[in-house]
């Protein structure tokens, strides 16, 4: 309903008609409510200068407008159910007392008009004895009228009938003596003595056949055609809300003599047990819901308590489910079972929809709980079952095994290779995405719930606990201290080789970008299927189908970030510092240079070349691992030489021994640095890693060391050669590296840049790249 909160509409000329954006449901509704609304003039003043399109779009949010009244005053007859039987029952109890009241004062009315005619004959003036003695003659020769011998006689047809329970012609006895003690009241045609005697009968002897209806409805024999007209009896007796809980109560003790016979039977609590609860207690409700139909109709006193006691029940039945089958499926994380129990209880619970009784929301409101404590358990053994794994993978990327339950393939799964269904992955990988795949299979028949933010928050934090056992597995990782205390007593192979340490980005890319994100299209696809208002909002592109799921990725993207950053910073310290701790990138490399008593033998700095050995090997692992995220790969290679050249841009130690140490940078130094810098901006840009950014680091850096040099009062560019020199040299400088130079057939000049190399150099490169 939220999603009508607000909603505009923009006309052919841009002229935009809001429809109460900012009002609650009530405020929009006002308008309608006046006695004076006149759609006429309200549809001429919205769509007046309107076409087609907006018109539809119009009458779109209108029908919204008619839904959610309908469901506001759904809700609002909802919770007013209680005080609505209250008052109810309470107006029942007074029509009782006045019912009694009336009978009271018959009786009393008959009384005095009994003492009246005693008073009156006794005051008669009595002229002598022969006159009083005549009067008496003819009181004892009196006859008993007519009327008081079928009194006599209405009462002991009464008896009879009520003994041989023939209900119906008993009705019509009270209806007829009923009706004539109406007319006797009016005409005076029975003595006050008989009238009493009259009402007397008659009420006893409904009283008598009332508890005879009642007692009727309590057999366990009586049910179908028989209770109905038993029920409809009591009803025409005048008590019509004794009847209707007396119809609830025979519906109930035979569902709960059922519900008996059914745990006696030492069911096992499980799938079996489920159905046949839940089927016995909704075809009991709607059995209920169908007789009171018949015999009251819609009345709403009667519809309300009817509705309390389904709600009762179906509150009675969720709690019983909760204790034999929900709550030990949700403590063992036994997700399937307990998404199995919700399923079966919704789908017989969905029969009593079209008799207006809404139900799903009782067991929902119940079953919540349960789910969600299974749910946190099935995540915390997909945590726990790929963290054992971690803790033997030999990180060998590999397809994922054939066994375990088979995947369900459909157009929604977006599987369109064999590939795709079996990832290649490390064993711990392959665990992870296999459980997590099986896990959305088992929590999407539960989408009712509206469980999918909760399974993919869930998810979330599987997938980050994953990646703190990535880190942990990079040897020497800064954070490998703090995460393995943070996973408590958790214990992961360490990642040795380049191969290996690339696998674990593999593991990690391929989980964010393709698997995960298909489990999760998987769980949001079957939400919207069940909400086709916001499929008919939807927009075609599918950028915009799921923007939840976006934003769930980008968090995903920054825990992969975070490992791939980590890999990086332990590379790019493998290469700055010696194993002895000594740092390999600093000052005295270059001012050193100057000190030299002939020019040197120019080609790159051995820490760069180790940095693009590194680089070239990192490369092609990648390649192999990661096929079809060349993306991911270019941002790795470029990160990887970032973080190497930042360091040197922002080390003020190295920076201020320049600057303000006895000795700075020299011809032969700013030269060696213009180099260092042009090599690493030539092999990014061939292999198309080279930033804006580490381009611009890397002009920061030269200019720098051109102003240093300035500084001395030495003119940089008259030391400095030509552009072209700088990318010869470091051209013939990746080609050597590479093993693709070859000079034998051209003459050597000893003081070109492709004789600069020396064997020593060389071959210490190529016995790093080796290793």
């Amino acid at each position: 309903m939220s999603s009508l909160s607000g909603t505009s509409f923009s006309s052919s000329r841009g002229d935009s008609v809001d429809f109460d954006t900012d009002l609650t449901l009530s405020d929009r509704l006002k308008a309608f409510k006046s006695s004076r609304f006149d759609p006429h003039a309200y549809f001429n003043s919205k769509c007046q200068t309107m076409n087609e399109k907006e018109i539809r779009h119009l009458c779109a949010y209108l029908v919204d407008l008619k839904k959610a009244s309908a469901e506001e005053m759904r809700k609002s007859v909802y919770a007013n159910y209680a005080d609505f039987i209250r008052t109810s029952q309470e107006i029942s109890d007074l029509e009782g007392q006045l019912l009694s009241m009336r009978n009271l004062l018959s009786s009393q009315a008959a009384l005095v008009q009994e003492l009246v005619e005693g008073v009156r004959v006794d005051s008669l003036d009595t002229g002598s004895e022969d006159s009083t003695a005549e009067d008496m003659l003819n009181l004892e020769d009196t006859r008993p009228s007519n009327m008081e011998n079928w009194l006599i006689d209405f009462v002991d047809a009464l008896e009879i009938l009520l003994a041989e329970r023939r209900v119906d012609e008993a009705l019509a006895a009270l209806n007829e003596g009923e009706r004539i003690k109406e007319e006797a009241k009016s005409r005076r045609t029975l003595s006050p003595n008989a009238l009493l005697s009259l009402e007397t009968a008659i009420r006893e002897q409904t009283q008598k056949l009332a508890d005879q209806l009642a007692e009727t409805t309590s057999q366990p024999s009586t049910q179908g055609v028989e209770l109905r007209s038993t029920i409809l009896a009591l009803k025409k007796l005048g008590d019509g809300h004794r009847a209707h809980t007396l119809l609830l109560n025979s519906h109930q003790q035979k569902m709960e003599c059922k519900m008996q016979s059914l745990r006696s039977s030492n069911a096992p609590y499980g799938g079996a047990y489920t159905a046949a609860l839940s089927q016995l207690v909704f075809s009991t409700i709607a059995q209920a819901a169908s007789d009171a139909l018949a015999v009251f109709g819609e009345e709403p006193a009667f519809v309300s308590e009817l509705v309390t006691w389904a709600v009762k029940e179906t509150e009675a039945l969720a709690l019983l489910l909760k204790r034999h089958v929900l709550a030990s499926s949700a403590a063992a994380g036994g997700l399937r079972a307990a998404a199995e129990c919700v399923k079966i209880c919704l789908g017989h619970c969905s029969v009593l929809e079209a008799r207006g009784l809404a139900l799903s929301p009782v067991l929902l409101r119940l079953f919540k709980p349960c789910v969600e404590q299974a749910l946190s358990a099935n995540l915390r053994r997909i945590e726990q079952s790929s963290a054992a794994i971690a803790a033997a993978d030999d990180w060998s990327l590999a397809y994922s095994p054939l066994g375990g339950r088979p995947m369900r393939v459909s157009s929604s799964t977006f599987l369109c290779s064999a590939a795709a269904v079996h990832p290649k992955l490390s064993s711990s990988a392959n665990k992870l995405n296999t459980m997590v795949q099986e896990f959305v299979e088992d929590v999407s028949p539960l989408e009712s719930l509206q469980l999918e933010g909760p399974t993919l928050e869930g998810l979330l934090q599987v997938f980050n606990s994953y990646v703190n056992l990535l880190i942990n597995a990079l040897p020497g990782s800064a954070e490998h201290e703090e995460n393995l205390e943070n996973s408590g007593s958790r214990i992961v192979k360490m990642a040795e080789t380049e191969s290996q340490q690339i696998a674990l980005l593999a593991n990690a890319s391929l989980l964010v970008d393709e698997l995960l994100p298909r489990a999760a299209m998987k769980l949001l696809s079957l939400h919207s299927m069940n909400k086709p208002e916001d499929l008919a909002r939807r927009t075609p592109d599918k950028q915009n189908r799921h923007p939840e799921q976006r934003d769930w990725k980008r968090r995903l993207q920054r825990s992969v970030d975070r490992l791939r950053d980590s890999f990086c910073r332990q590379c790019a310290l493998d290469l700055i510092f010696s194993e002895d701790g000594d740092i390999r990138l600093n000052a005295h490399m270059y001012i050193m240079m100057d000190d030299l008593m002939e020019e040197p033998e120019w080609f790159p700095s051995p820490i760069y070349q180790e940095l693009f050995a590194k680089l070239t090997r990192v490369a092609s692992f990648t390649t192999d691992m990661l096929v079809g995220r060349e993306r991911f790969a270019t941002i790795l290679l470029m990160r990887l030489t970032e973080t190497v050249i930042l360091w040197l841009s922002d080390d003020r130690s190295f920076w201020e021994e320049i600057e303000e140490g006895p000795k700075t940078l020299g011809a032969y130094a700013l030269r060696q640095l213009y180099l260092d810098m042009e090599f690493v901006i030539l092999f990014a840009s061939q292999g198309r890693y080279l930033s804006r950014n580490l381009h611009q680091v890397i002009k920061n850096i030269i200019e720098r060391a051109i102003d240093i040099v300035t500084s001395t009062g030495l003119d940089p560019y008259s030391v400095l050669p030509e552009e072209e020199w700088f990318a010869d040299v470091a051209q013939i400088a990746i080609k050597m590296l590479t093993g693709k130079a070859n000079f034998a057939n051209e003459d050597r000049d000893v003081t070109s840049p492709s004789a600069s190399a020396s064997a020593r150099s060389i071959s210490s490169i190529v016995s790093h790249g080796s290793n």
